[in-house]
């Protein structure tokens, strides 16, 4: 679904006053975009692994966005602890993966020029923070499954 929007779309689908699209899926996608300039960085550091790895990269997380939009609507539907833990499980994993966008980045910026170097470096940095939201998100909804088991 989000891959399908236009970006003004998206942006009105995550400003609207609804459960989801929410920061979830914002993070998946930021982390997305960092994958994809992580991926422009090992091309122009001619390593053609790391530049399929952070294009795959790019497409998980994007489909991790929509699986965290429909995690939660199901949680807010029906809020057991099996919605809720998957409401815990999607954002670790936009957090892990947002982290190998941040390698492939750190790797491809020490071997770039100074022009791409930006790119890398903006990939890290929409990385590392990806996967700072990603795993506080987690945690918040760890707290309530948490509190849910007591």
């Amino acid at each position: 679904m989000l891959n399908q929007l236009r970006v003004d779309e998206l942006l009105a689908a995550v400003g609207a006053k609804t459960p989801a699209p929410a920061s979830g899926a914002a993070t998946a996608l930021t982390a997305a975009l960092a994958a994809a300039l992580a991926e422009l960085g090992a091309r122009y550091a001619g390593d053609e692994d790391d530049a399929r790895r952070a294009h795959a990269l790019a497409g998980e997380l994007v489909e991790l966005g929509d699986a965290d939009t429909a995690a939660y609507a199901a949680f807010m539907a029906n809020r057991s602890e099996e919605t809720l833990a998957e409401a815990v499980r999607i954002p670790a994993e936009i957090a892990r993966l947002a982290d190998e966008a941040v390698e492939l980045a750190e790797r491809a910026e020490t071997r770039v020029s100074r022009a791409v170097a930006g790119d890398a470096r903006a990939a890290v940095e929409l990385g590392r923070a990806a996967a700072a939201v990603a795993r506080s998100l987690a945690e918040l909804n760890q707290a309530q499954l948490n509190g849910a088991e007591s």
